[in-house]
């Protein structure tokens, strides 16, 4: 639905229809009950002020003035000619808002976010209903939003986000530090908080920064000294408590996301009206999804909004629970312009159409129940052909073949498979298994092995040894075997009839996790893989197809993108490996309509050395600049993490500079026990 005028033409007998105009106001003020003002951006529909609408609220630290205009400029109009005001607002201590950003999702932000639904009910353009909207960070607050039910608050759609802030996030993974993640993660805030209100919000813009500066933390103190799932982590964990969201909610993920797996368990546990959706996507907005193929989103986040805002009764929340991509088999590459696939539906979640089939582990593979005693010493660089957590859809995103990976791994091998096998959901090794190290961690792989031996990723999982009763605990492994379960990241993926199923297993996955202190051999008793095998569903031949994607015309701008990519390296006489991701490579963007300079550049070194799991060491470099005009600004940020039996070792750097000069400079250095692992 578009909003039109009615045009004058001059004659009495014709009147043509034109799209209503957006009105777009660059900030407001929206202060808080402590007196804080927190920055928005506001797209309106040019008669919302005679005709009252229902506001979308995307709430998150990432800059509404200058880092987020493009993307705004594709998506805000859009929502406001359907008939929606879009508001973007800058979380406190964040962009063009007042006050500091102690840390991540804590509970000033969600009483932050409640003020600001109340406040835009009570707008004279709003209509009164309120919904959110948003991807990653404003994913997150979305859940958090409708956790604690402000009344206003009638809808949420949550992109690539968690309802568990410990066990999908950047921080931890299978309850073993994330070296992928982690520090990259926590240095990259640091220097986008370093960044200065826009002055032509805020007259004190150079005072407001330099109070950033010396009082916003280092993320990654909080996070690395909380190693188990406390109470920390269970604070904004929407899972502790689904029955507390009563709105509906449309969840929305991606196969080569690191965050898929949050969508079944909220299809599953919400109350309330929900449906989910997964796509091949990465850590994208799914009308500009990659790998492809992208779709209709908008079209389908007003439909939701329609129903769940206005009370249109369009059917939305009466369609399947679940739809998802069933992924095809592919030939393994790190990445893919489109993945091969087709869409299918599920009624619930667990889904009725999906039972688990077990292969028992023996010496001659999976299937073969003849238990043999296996072992294992791993090496410190097995995981580097792994790819990335989350990856965003980018040509160096995803796991390479897997043999090299194969080889230095516990193998188990199928027959064979007569029939084809369709796979959704969660596969899991449930394993007998022995450490002679009080510290251990197990990864396991599910593999797709073609005929000629290629063997392509389909899901694997990560687990820490000490937390193999709970994340709440750290448990030293005991000289005799112990049973352990280790769940996989869910998937979707059919397997050809003539391929084989191949269970990997390793006590190292580097750089996705910290080694353990001290190398490990891992002997394998006995066990068996538990696969959700899918039958088809009479619903899959009732989807209704997505629409072609849409949004607003793109902002005219002159893009010069740095060379991103995947790099590897090996010194064969000392045995150092190093990995480096360079996220975006130096990267600029000029704002024809502003005249808005941006750029970042952010690289991350991984390094170990083979046989020495104390050698590892995660390098990270942040930079980022604003210029317009006489505005010139740039914050760099340089970090590093070590280890030893005992510790972790943690340094940041932070220099910040208003033009050539430098006018801040602050070092922090962390020394924290290692607590299991």
């Amino acid at each position: 639905m578009r909003l039109y005028r009615a045009v004058d033409t001059g004659q009495t007998t014709d009147t043509v229809l034109e799209p209503a105009p957006v009105r777009r106001i660059d900030h407001v003020a929206v202060v808080m009950p402590d007196g804080t003002a927190l920055g928005a951006r506001l797209w309106l529909p040019g008669d919302a002020s005679v005709r009252p609408v229902p506001a979308i609220l995307e709430s998150h630290p990432y800059r509404k003035g200058d880092a987020m205009v493009q993307r705004d400029a594709e998506v805000a109009p859009w929502f406001a000619e359907h008939g929606y005001a879009y508001v973007r607002l800058d979380i406190r201590g964040s962009g063009d808002s007042q006050g500091i950003l102690e840390d991540e999702y804590l509970p000033q932000e969600h009483e932050d976010n409640a003020a600001t639904i109340a406040w835009l009910a009570s707008q004279d353009w709003c209509s009164g209903e309120v919904g959110m909207i948003g991807i990653s960070w404003s994913g997150f607050s979305s859940l958090q939003a409708a956790a604690l039910a402000p009344p206003q608050l009638r809808g949420v759609i949550a992109l690539h986000c968690s309802d568990d802030r410990y066990t999908d996030d950047v921080h931890y993974i299978g309850g073993c530090v994330s070296a992928i993640d982690m520090l990259q993660w926590a240095s990259s805030m640091r220097a986008y908080l370093a960044q200065p209100p826009d002055p032509e919000v805020a007259d004190d813009w150079r005072e407001q920064c330099i109070e950033r500066l010396e009082r916003t933390p280092p993320f990654i103190e909080p996070w690395l000294s909380h190693q188990r799932r406390d109470a920390y982590w269970r604070q904004g964990s929407v899972a502790e408590d689904y029955s507390s969201i009563k709105c509906p909610v449309y969840a929305v993920g991606g196969w080569v996301d690191g965050y898929r797996d949050s969508v079944l368990r909220l299809v599953e546990h919400l109350p309330g009206p929900a449906r989910g959706l997964i796509g091949p996507w990465g850590h994208t907005w799914p009308q500009a999804g990659a790998p492809g193929p992208s779709i209709g989103f908008l079209q389908e986040c007003v439909r939701f909004f329609d129903c769940a805002l206005k009370g249109i009764d369009n059917g939305f929340l009466d369609e399947p629970r679940l739809v998802t991509w069933m992924q095809e088999a592919v030939r393994p590459a790190p990445g893919y312009e489109v993945r091969p696939g087709r869409w299918l539906a599920e009624p619930s979640w667990p889904s009725p159409n999906v039972s688990m089939k077990t292969l028992p582990l023996g010496r001659a593979g999976l299937g073969d129940g003849e238990p043999g005693v296996r072992t294992i010493r791993g090496l410190q660089s097995t995981g580097t052909d792994g790819g990335v957590w989350c990856a965003d859809g980018g040509s160096a995103d995803g796991p390479l073949d897997q043999r090299p990976e194969d080889g230095a791994s516990l193998c188990y091998d199928s027959e064979p498979i007569a029939d084809p096998l369709e796979l959704l959901g969660f596969a899991s090794a449930v394993l007998e298994v022995a450490s002679d190290r009080p510290d251990a961690l197990i990864v396991v792989r599910l593999c797709d092995v073609a005929p000629d031996g290629a063997s392509t990723l389909i899901a694997r999982g990560v687990l820490n040894l000490t937390h193999r009763d709970g994340h709440d605990r750290a448990d030293s492994m005991p000289a005799e075997p112990v049973a352990v379960r280790v769940q996989m990241q869910s998937t979707a993926y059919a397997v050809p009839a003539g391929h084989r199923l191949r269970l990997a297993i390793s006590p190292t996955y580097w750089p996705w996790v910290w080694p353990s202190p001290e190398p490990v051999t891992l002997s394998v008793h006995s066990g068996r893989l538990e696969l959700p095998v899918r039958r088809a569903s009479e619903l899959d031949g009732r989807l209704r197809e997505f629409e072609e994607p849409e949004s607003s015309p793109e902002l005219e701008a002159e893009e010069r993108d740095g060379v991103k990519g995947r790099h590897m390296q090996r010194d064969l006489a000392s045995g150092l490996v190093e990995v480096e991701f360079d996220w975006t490579g130096d990267s600029k963007t000029l704002i024809a309509e502003s005249g808005l300079e941006l750029g970042e550049r952010n690289v991350t070194r991984y390094r170990i050395v083979e046989g020495d799991p104390l050698s590892a060491q995660v390098q990270c470099e942040v930079e980022v600049t604003i210029r317009r005009g006489d505005f010139d600004v740039r914050a760099e940020v340089r970090s590093s993490m070590s280890c030893d039996r005992e510790s972790f070792t943690v340094s940041t750097d932070l220099r910040a500079y208003e033009g050539e000069q430098e006018v801040f400079t602050r070092n922090d250095s962390h020394t924290i026990p290692r607590d299991g692992g």
